[in-house]
């Protein structure tokens, strides 16, 4: 998610975006584009830290479906298969967390240096 959402960054590529067919029913294509890959980012680096895992998965998957259903057409088994798979590391991450490694355990679990041990 790093990789596509560092893209945030050139605007010329923003552009790009805003020229894609998809975009003409939306008024402000340019910002709805930047949050969505604002968006991108947060949840990579986030889910790579483990800093608040479940919120970067409900981050990614709501990005990933409104990629699917409104800038694509909702075909999961062709076109949009990718983000797809996106939405299912998402609830992964949703359902099982970060886990012992994550620094969402260290934070936020009593028993802090139990990865230690």
């Amino acid at each position: 998610m790093i990789y596509h959402g560092q893209e945030v960054f050139d605007s010329t590529r923003i552009s790009e975006y805003a020229a894609w067919k998809a975009f003409e029913k939306y008024s402000s294509a340019q910002i709805l584009i930047y949050l969505g890959k604002g968006a991108e980012m947060l949840a990579g680096v986030l889910l790579t830290l483990g800093l608040l895992t479940r919120f970067a998965a409900i981050v990614l998957i709501g990005t990933m479906l409104f990629i699917i259903f409104f800038i694509g057409q909702g075909r999961i088994w062709f076109e949009e298969q990718h983000p797809f798979l996106f939405v299912l590391l998402g609830a992964v991450f949703l359902f099982y967390g970060g886990g012992k490694w994550s620094l969402d355990h260290f934070f936020f679990t009593r028993d802090r240096y139990s990865v230690l041990t």
